[in-house]
């Protein structure tokens, strides 16, 4: 059963958002050549105490930092560390936070200086799938409209849609019911389909990758990666349905 929002909650929703989205604007202002993924996720850190918050991530099921930050083949998940930010590395960061007890998340995937021209397309084609499916998004739209509309643009383009990992409800938990999908296929281990009512916020994430959309984890049981190696990006924002409309919670 979906636990739908009060206008106060999504308030609260809305102001950690807030303090997410200036954090991910933080990351693209300040990701570069020669910094640590360890030194970034600190600085994250520091923004997100200052501005009265929790990092959310930090120490939810055993995670040891503030962000999740993830290079080039990384997807999800990367935990930071000494590993040191190259020119044309794409950096993807997700954040969380948790602001009087409520939660807020979103995720950018960064390019680092001069990046391939495959790199460009795979980061404009994921963050304007995210767009896409927020644009769609009203009382009534289905989950499988989420998953069609951002299967369906990304495989125009020639990439593909990760299965193994999918958006999700958030507010009161970090990870919510319902499973937001990024795909729809007949036949395929889905959710359950079901419409969205007015008060619902989700968070809708696609995973996008250059070649097979497979991924595996790492020996230390987080960081996901593609399994061929190559390139994927990650975007994220926390969305409320209202009466009406779509609101992005995790915008300035």
């Amino acid at each position: 059963m979906i636990r739908l929002k009060s206008r106060r909650e999504i308030d609260v929703i809305r102001r950690g958002g807030r303090i997410v989205a200036q954090a991910l604007q933080f990351v693209e202002n300040q990701t570069r050549a020669g910094l640590s993924t360890a030194e970034l996720d600190r600085r994250v850190e520091e923004l997100i105490l200052a501005a009265g918050a929790r990092p959310a991530f930090k120490g939810h099921r055993g995670f040891p930092n503030c962000c999740c930050i993830s290079v080039n083949e990384e997807l999800v998940h990367g935990i930071p560390g000494e590993r040191v930010i190259r020119e044309g590395d794409i950096v993807s960061v997700d954040v969380g936070v948790e602001l009087e007890h409520f939660y807020s998340d979103a995720a950018v995937t960064v390019p680092v200086g001069h990046v391939s021209d495959e790199a460009k397309k795979l980061l404009r084609v994921t963050r304007e799938s995210l767009q896409r499916a927020i644009a769609i998004l009203k009382p009534k739209v289905r989950l499988s409209d989420i998953g069609r509309t951002i299967q369906g643009f990304v495989e125009s383009h020639g990439f593909s849609v990760v299965r193994q990992f999918v958006g999700h409800g958030i507010g009161r938990q970090l990870w919510e019911e319902p499973q937001v999908p990024n795909f729809w296929e007949n036949g395929a281990s889905v959710p359950t389909d079901r419409p969205l009512e007015s008060g619902t916020v989700i968070a809708i994430e696609p995973m996008v990758t250059v070649g097979d959309y497979t991924v595996k984890t790492l020996a230390n049981d987080w960081t996901v990666v593609t399994c061929d190696g190559k390139l994927c990006a990650h975007f994220e924002h926390t969305v409320a349905i209202t009466d009406a409309w779509a609101e992005v919670l995790t915008a300035e």
